[in-house]
């Protein structure tokens, strides 16, 4: 009987990836929820150097970092494939979860953060940034195609938490217009039922944010 454990907490969008990769492979876990101010034991013990979730840990052995634990999913479980067993579209996909991670996710917790004027000077680079991602999904319904996959599951969580940032910032971070097939995206990765169910609850996700951006400001950091 195979034991599967998921170290997370109930708002990260990280521990989001796996909590979707593992209910569409239909793998049973159970999942533990970590108060990162007053981490567990159990959590030093099996991500020792960083201390952070979500860590996966299957028959006794942690795994650590989402993209790590998604990769290692889909080598230990073969239903529902998460990556093209062709070497070229493994690769792609590796570089288009690499690219959205480093230049496109943080852009967008960049850009909540910054006053206008500082994201004027951002918003070429970000916009160029999203262009990529809008030419890489063109006549294709998710990144690999017709089904989801890596790509989508690393780079999903903004169809959720997007609005919540635009409210939070007052800054329109992907616009209709410009970037339909992203927005296209998006909605058809939030109508998938076992995405929809996996979402934070929505008010509670609003105060949390709310809350950490207040702090941040209070400390002088920048609007």
């Amino acid at each position: 009987m195979e034991e599967v454990k998921l170290f997370r907490i109930w708002s990260s969008p990280y521990s989001l990836r796996v909590v979707c990769a593992l209910k569409l492979k239909g793998i049973a876990y159970e999942a533990i929820y970590e108060d990162l101010s007053n981490k567990s034991p159990s959590l030093v013990k099996h991500n020792h150097v960083h201390r952070k979730i979500p860590v996966l840990v299957h028959n006794g052995k942690p795994v650590c970092e989402s993209l790590f634990i998604l990769e290692y999913m889909d080598k230990t479980w073969k239903q529902t494939p998460l990556l093209a067993e062709d070497p070229h579209q493994k690769a792609m996909a590796r570089f288009w979860v690499r690219f959205g991670e480093d230049k496109v996710l943080q852009s967008i917790r960049f850009w909540c953060s910054f006053d206008r004027r500082e994201r004027t000077t951002r918003s070429n680079t970000y916009l160029q940034n999203l262009k990529y991602l809008e030419e890489e999904l063109r006549g294709k319904k998710f990144f690999g195609g017709e089904k989801i996959g890596l790509v989508d599951l690393a780079l999903g969580w903004p169809a959720y938490y997007l609005e919540i940032y635009e409210e939070m910032s007052g800054a329109k971070l992907i616009d209709q217009e410009k970037f339909p097939l992203l927005i296209a995206w998006m909605q058809e990765f939030s109508d998938i039922p076992i995405i929809q169910e996996s979402w934070p609850p929505r008010d509670k996700l609003i105060a949390k944010l709310t809350a950490a951006r207040e702090a941040s400001l209070s400390k002088g950091d920048p609007k």
